[in-house]
């Protein structure tokens, strides 16, 4: 789906620009909701062979049975679902999720395009990427240590300043969409329009991650409200964060990043691969068992070797984060 002039005109001015119906609900996101059936499946199995939940909650909708099964085994297991890895402490059995259904939404033709219409036609999958199941905070469990939700919302920040120095020069884009209607309620997210332009602004460590201290905002957050179907396109720079999931069912969403081919990614360690190629068609990842091979193979090298690598330019000790 090409942007059109006004769009293009959106993204420039204000940092973001939402276009709707990028995917099709039925033909591409539904395959995807279906998949990861099989990975709560092989959660709950796991749970209860170890004793950790009483109860495989079969008879449970997606939802409901995912919150019943952190509730119940007294944790979040976000990373069970995930299309990466932790930055850190990586286990020959960590695991994460990199299924065809996925595979097919990083690499949707029309997704592409839209992505082309910033980037241009040499595009490369960034491998800073996420699935986030959001369950609602009220039935989320805690931190036994600070006290907060284990996974709430996210905080105020530019995707910029969550990849290394290396990709400075970078231009990437964020696309982030939902699996389901997002309103404010059960948490979408929220951009300060314009907010690019300011370049890159100090973040600081808290222990919901990297945050735009409050004191560096300047105007008002927009709440980027969208259908099933739709995805936003974001700055690198624009800030942005997202609000509480106050509903009673699970929030889904993914986020993705894509940059043209050659430059760093800001995370070196983790897998890319060519999504399009106008002009070396021969280099595109085509097939989803090699796209898992790529991660599989990442695990194995940072479960063997002890990684340097430092993915946090920010520290406590910035004076702004006084």
């Amino acid at each position: 789906m090409k942007l059109s002039a006004e769009q293009l005109e959106h993204y420039d001015e204000h940092g973001y620009v939402i276009v709707q119906d990028v995917f099709s609900p039925e033909e591409d996101i539904d395959p995807v909701i279906e998949e990861y059936k099989g990975v709560l499946d092989n959660l709950a199995q796991e749970l209860y062979d170890s004793a950790e939940i009483s109860s495989l909650y079969e008879d449970l909708p997606f939802s409901e049975r995912l919150i019943a099964i952190y509730q119940e085994s007294g944790k979040v297991h976000a990373q069970y679902f995930d299309f990466s890895l932790p930055q850190g402490n990586v286990k020959p059995d960590t695991p994460f999720w990199a299924g065809p259904a996925v595979f097919r939404m990083l690499t949707n033709e029309s997704l592409l395009d839209a992505v082309e219409s910033i980037l241009g036609g040499e595009i490369y999958s960034n491998p800073v990427q996420h699935v986030r199941l959001k369950p609602p905070e009220h039935l989320t469990p805690v931190n036994e240590e600070t006290g907060r939700v284990q996974l709430g919302k996210t905080p105020v920040h530019q995707d910029h300043g969550v990849v290394r120095p290396e990709a400075d020069e970078t231009q990437m884009l964020t696309v982030w969409f939902s699996l389901m209607d997002v309103n404010i309620e059960n948490g979408c997210l929220c951009v300060w329009p314009g907010s690019h332009k300011r370049g890159l602004v100090d973040h600081c460590p808290t222990n919901l991650g990297l945050s735009v201290p409050g004191k560096l905002l300047e105007g008002k957050a927009a709440p980027m409200i969208m259908k099933k179907g739709d995805a936003l396109l974001m700055h690198k720079q624009t800030i942005h964060a997202s609000y509480s999931n106050n509903s009673d069912a699970i929030r889904w969403s993914f986020d993705l990043r894509y940059n043209p081919i050659g430059q760093p990614t800001g995370r070196p360690a983790f897998p890319g691969f060519v999504a399009r190629s106008r002009k070396y068609p021969e280099t595109i990842l085509r097939k989803p068992a090699d796209w898992e091979q790529l991660w599989r193979d990442t695990r194995d090298h940072m479960a063997a070797v002890q990684d340097e690598s430092n993915f946090n330019r920010w520290t406590k000790d910035n004076p702004v984060c006084a």
